[in-house]
């Protein structure tokens, strides 16, 4: 059998055996080897790239690899057989999935303001931030020739005398520790559980000096998790961490995820790659961060798409992608930590934000939670931009929603040099009319080189090559320059940064293909968009107020979103980019018992709209995918300097 070496940058190789003919990208998966593949190997993508060093790999010619490249060994991982022993070498550039975990630093005022803002509104709406988790320091008299009570018998006096319940509960997670903590600590031990009506659930017995309750909200997008621990007493954020979503090898859009744990074993790799190569290790690195034992996290709230929650959990995802897109859950009861796996006191519970329907996931939810909108007399729009694209539209009377099949273009997917918002990444960017030379903001340090472009950076460049006059309504490039290049084709380009301008020796630039993706994606939005204010008799100069979160970097530019259409054209001053809201609304939901109540009456109360069988949804997507639309007058203020 043919044995291939994986040379991981920065990283331990790893050797794997296969049979004559296994495809390389497929192989490294089962090997548990990150290559970044948003297009989950179908070659549409050219992300994939490996590096042959020693022996021979059957291949597939690629558009995305040029004849210098495959001379100097590159390589699509997915367009490659294996068909000998071989040595390839993996990059570990910024735009791979695993981009290196971060631990935020909670010493802001802009971090904390966002949880305290949420806290303040929703105390204002009459929701108590309480919840009932307790901890108790008891001492017992320890055991006796003539004190024979059982160990479980003395914690339980201790404690209906302590809280004055009824009854109390001891899972055998904690029955199984109970002997040695209380003889390690002399039987004068701190208590944590929860209170149930007039019952106390133990969930921990440790040293009396050890008393901090933890909670910890999560977001899993499909491009990136982030979470935060909290103290579930005063609501101080403990710690904050992010990190790329492990799932992403397996695709970078929910779509070719559940095709892929439909697959013989595809279910339970993907469930590992998100508890086990994903959360666990952020969970780990946030208590080492915060100074806290993993068993001191009580209580655990999710904000997930309905594909993410159905994969953590492990259940069957296909029903969500299939007519008539039914999921196998909406809501889910009675879920432990210790079901997941999780890295957290084994008996916590974990809230899932509600789905609402198979695309419009309990993310939306406890952003919505968080955005305060049920709460308010103003027609407000909240638009979630990540690797999907979810709406909201309504104020206290009513909630509509939808979802919107926009791909991963706003997180760098479907464009040639897209990545996250990651070291390295373009995030704004300024175009000369006269001299075309572009002013870039780049992620990272000062003297960072730029890797690729992200969610917000394409954004600003589509609307200054339209602005500019470079690139027409349709996007294919009408004026020549210094940084426009076109191939052997006729296809056209911009480069922002050339080959030895960049960080990784590889030219930075967008073409006439990724702009058409882009395009399609922001029609997406804004078809989404209309439809829904039709679906309610309403038009754009209806909307009050718009928030704007999502995966695209430290914030859009509004003005250039709405300049190419994709943002309706109403006065700026009524935009706000509120950043991750559904982490903030996990939050909620964590620290708050009421607020967890409020999530899921703002779930059954909204109405979900199926845009794929909407009358009048497909002419308002084709009339969208211009720059900025086909009907001019609904864009008065989107500017092409001639």
């Amino acid at each position: 059998m043919p044995k291939v070496i994986f040379q991981i940058e920065g990283a331990a190789s790893v050797e794997a055996t296969c049979n004559v003919g296994d495809n390389l990208l497929e192989l490294a998966r089962r090997s548990n080897v990150a290559i970044d593949a948003p297009c989950s190997g179908n070659g549409s993508c050219g992300k994939c790239r490996v590096k042959l060093v020693e022996g021979n790999l059957e291949t597939i010619p690629s558009r995305h690899i040029t004849e210098e490249e495959f001379e100097a060994g590159w390589r699509l991982s997915c367009n490659c057989k294996v068909v000998g022993d071989c040595t390839v070498f993996v990059p570990d550039i910024a735009s791979a999935y695993q981009s290196r975990m971060k631990t935020a630093d909670l010493s802001s005022p802009k971090e904390i303001a966002i949880f305290e803002q949420c806290q303040t509104a929703l105390k204002e709406s009459g929701i108590e931030f309480t919840n009932q988790f307790r901890a108790v320091t008891l001492e017992m008299a320890e055991p006796t020739a003539d004190d024979t009570m059982p160990d479980n018998e003395r914690l339980t006096w201790a404690i209906q005398d302590a809280l004055g319940v009824e009854k109390v509960k001891i899972p055998f997670a904690v029955m199984t520790q109970l002997a040695a903590a209380l003889r390690e600590n002399n039987f004068r031990v701190c208590v944590k559980g929860q209170l149930q009506e007039n019952t106390f659930v133990c969930m921990d017995i440790c040293a009396p000096d050890d008393t901090i309750l933890v909670g910890c909200a999560i977001d899993i997008g499909t491009t990136t998790v982030t979470a935060v621990l909290t103290d579930l007493t005063s609501g101080k954020l403990l710690a904050k961490g992010s990190s790329g979503n492990g799932q992403i090898r397996f695709g970078a859009d929910v779509i070719n995820r559940i095709i892929q744990s439909a697959r013989p074993g595809g279910r339970k790799a993907l469930q590992d790659a998100i508890v086990k190569e994903t959360l666990n290790p952020i969970l780990a690195n946030l208590c080492k961060a915060a100074g806290i034992k993993a068993k001191s996290i009580l209580n655990l709230a999710i904000g997930a798409n309905t594909t993410m929650n159905h994969l953590l959990v492990g259940v069957d995802a296909d029903p969500v992608r299939m007519d008539p897109y039914i999921p196998s859950f909406f809501a889910w009861e009675d879920l432990k930590a210790g079901d997941l796996k999780l890295v957290a006191n084994p008996v916590a519970p974990v809230t899932i934000a509600p789905n609402i329907g198979s695309y419009v996931g309990g993310d939306i939810t406890a952003g919505t939670l968080a955005t305060m909108m049920w709460d308010t007399d103003e027609m407000t729009l909240f638009i979630d931009l990540g690797t999907n694209g979810e709406i909201v539209f309504g104020n206290r009377d009513f909630l509509m929603s939808c979802a919107c099949s926009a791909g991963p273009a706003f997180e760098g997917g479907d464009i040639s040099c897209g990545m996250r918002a990651t070291d390295g990444a373009v995030e704004a960017v300024t175009i000369d009319k006269d001299t075309m030379e572009p002013t870039m903001t780049i992620v990272g340090d000062a003297g960072q080189k730029p890797v690729g472009i992200c969610g917000s950076g394409i954004i600003d460049i589509i609307s200054e090559l339209f602005r500019t006059g470079i690139i027409n309504a349709k996007g294919l490039f009408a004026r020549d320059g210094s940084r426009v290049k076109r191939d052997e084709h006729g296809m056209g380009r911009y480069v922002l940064a050339t080959a030895e301008e960049s960080e990784t020796g590889r030219e930075v630039s967008i073409n006439e293909v990724d702009i058409d993706n882009f395009i399609r994606a922001k029609g997406a939005i804004y078809s989404g968009i209309d439809t829904l204010l039709q679906s309610v008799d309403m038009t754009p100069e209806c909307i009050e107020k718009v928030y704007v979160a999502g995966g695209i970097g430290s914030g859009i530019n509004m003005k250039n979103a709405v300049n190419i259409g994709m943002l309706p054209d109403v006065e700026l001053e009524k935009y706000q980019y509120i950043g991750n809201s559904s982490l903030t609304g996990a939050y909620a939901m964590v620290m708050s018992e009421q607020a967890t109540a409020k999530c899921h009456e703002v779930a059954a109360n909204m109405t979900y709209l199926e845009l794929s069988t909407y009358p009048g949804y497909m002419d308002s997507f084709v009339a969208a995918c211009f720059i900025p639309h086909t009907d001019s007058s609904l864009f008065p203020n989107s500017v092409q300097e001639m």
